[in-house]
């Protein structure tokens, strides 16, 4: 999604009809105390007609939302209620998570969203394969999110007396939406305010009407909240403990995609290979398509009538944009990289995502490298996609469900499901996940002279150190997003110990 336009630093200066009947002076002495924390709304020059209903609409659901928090008891060593409401009971014993070099498994708390354990490396494989299917070393790095006492008493005093309630609206697609939740619920303990459920809207790429939380849905407008990626320590371990503990897909969901994952699984590794080849992204990134005049012009025509989806990086040259690393890779861009770095042909390759723009041609590349293509619909029995059809984010769940429990994942573009895959990956004990560095192969992957063997030993040196290694969140140049970067604050070296006492 675009960036909307920041027009105020706090939603009290432009309030939305989502925000008017909340208490508005105790928002704002705290929004004064915390200079981390901006919420901004998405411009409009004219609001739609539907505001009126939606905001009847919200009223309704927040009465509801305010029943249901009254109705939830928090003991003691419980976390604050706008976790227990997104956090039902697990629905599945834990797995381990083995990791490279005889280290100790990872041992995660119940509550945390495990996927089933990485294949070993079988005695049949050559050295170059036995070394792609290899997971990273985790250099003893665990999960630990104890928090402080004082952050605990607050927590505990804050769910006790609910004097304030948060209402938020998340937009976009399902990754987006799973981040936007995880702000709400660190804005909601800023404020010191009870979040309720948060409400799912309609994007309008997506226009889709699936939920995460199925309890308190409907549809309605929406906000953005950007918080700075340097917040306290606390805050930090909040925002790991709902991505990776607290937000889990509503159990048919999750039940489903468990069955596409032993599918694959029984048959030996498999590679989820993330291909950003959607329309909308070929619009957005201002690229060719690699598919011909006709494909490009389609493109080109789209962002000629809608200008608002496009950055400002489209006034780059298209071999300006590839050059630095802006463009998505294509399927066999891709297959290039993946075979140099020892995957096997014979290699099960899980594709997520919708259909590519350019369809069955845009893949081409991909499948005559690797012929053991699989997706969702290849995996599903007769009827197991019906309740989802038309859902998208329903299908971005099994998705993401499957490619989490891949033994390698390659995204082939930036985007909300490499970033929170990164992350979870990392947390769960460093899964493989390969990120390709587009700047620097765009001219190997493009230079003919290049024989395989030289192509695949200059991959394999550049790629080295980007396969899920442990990667601290801060770095000399820049601060990152610790749900991608766990590191180091929500994970330690240590040896195994209890985890969450929260």
């Amino acid at each position: 999604m675009a960036r909307p336009r920041n027009i105020s630093s706090s939603f009290i200066k432009t309030p939305s009809p989502f925000f008017t009947f909340l208490p508005v002076s105790p928002f704002t002495s705290l929004l004064n105390k915390f200079p981390y924390l901006r919420i901004h709304m998405p411009y409009s020059s004219s609001r739609p007609r539907s505001y009126l209903f939606v905001f009847f609409l919200l009223i309704l659901l927040s009465l509801l939302g305010l029943s249901l928090l009254r109705l939830v008891s928090v003991s003691k060593n419980r976390s604050p209620s706008f976790l227990t409401l997104l956090s039902p009971p697990p629905s599945h014993p834990p797995f381990a998570s083995p990791s490279s070099k005889n280290h100790e498994p990872v041992v995660l708390s119940r509550s945390a969203t495990m996927p089933l354990s990485a294949h070993p490396v079988s005695g049949n494989a050559t050295a170059e394969e036995a070394e792609f299917w290899a997971q990273p070393d985790g250099e003893g790095y665990r999960p630990c999110l104890d928090f402080t006492i004082q952050y605990r008493k607050a927590s505990a005093k804050i769910s006790k007396e609910k004097q304030k309630f948060l209402v938020v609206v998340v937009l976009g697609g399902l990754n987006q939406q799973k981040i936007q939740i995880v702000d709400a619920v660190v804005i909601a303990r800023i404020l010191e305010a009870a979040l309720i459920v948060p409400v799912l809207a309609v994007d309008q790429i997506w226009k889709d009407e699936s939920r995460l939380n199925r309890g308190g849905v409907l549809i309605l407008g929406g906000i953005y909240s950007k918080l700075s990626k340097n917040l306290p320590l606390d805050l930090q371990k909040l925002r790991c403990k709902v991505a990776f503990h607290a937000l889990r897909f509503v159990s048919p969901i999750q039940e489903l995609g468990d069955k596409f994952i032993r599918r694959l699984w029984i048959k030996g590794p498999y590679i989820a290979l993330h291909l950003r080849l959607e329309k909308d992204v070929w619009v957005r990134s201002g690229c060719l398509t690699g598919l011909g005049p006709k494909h490009d012009d389609i493109i080109r025509k789209i962002r000629e009538s809608q200008s608002k989806l496009l950055t400002e990086r489209l006034k780059m040259t298209n071999t300006q944009r590839r050059l630095v690393g802006l463009c998505p890779l294509n399927a066999l861009q891709v297959a290039r990289l993946i075979k140099s770095l020892g995957a096997p042909r014979i290699a099960q390759v899980y594709r997520p995502g919708g259909e590519p723009f350019g369809g069955a041609r845009a893949l081409q590349g991909l499948v005559e490298e690797f012929p053991n293509v699989v997706t969702k619909e290849m995996l599903a029995r007769e009827g197991e996609l019906s309740p989802y059809i038309n859902r998208s984010s329903a299908m971005a769940a099994l998705d993401y469900i499957v490619s989490l429990s891949s033994d390698v994942f390659v995204p082939s573009h930036g985007g909300n499901m490499g970033s929170t895959m990164q992350g979870h990956r990392a947390y769960i004990g460093h899964r493989k996940f390969v990120k390709a560095n587009k700047r620097a192969i765009v001219g190997f992957l493009e230079d003919t002279s290049i024989s395989e063997a030289e192509f695949g030993s200059i991959m394999k040196k550049m790629h080295r150190r980007y396969q899920g290694q442990p990667e601290k969140r801060t770095t000399k140049r820049s601060s990152r997003d610790v749900t991608a970067y766990p590191m180091p604050e929500c994970m330690c070296r240590h040896g195994i110990r209890s985890l969450l006492r929260s």
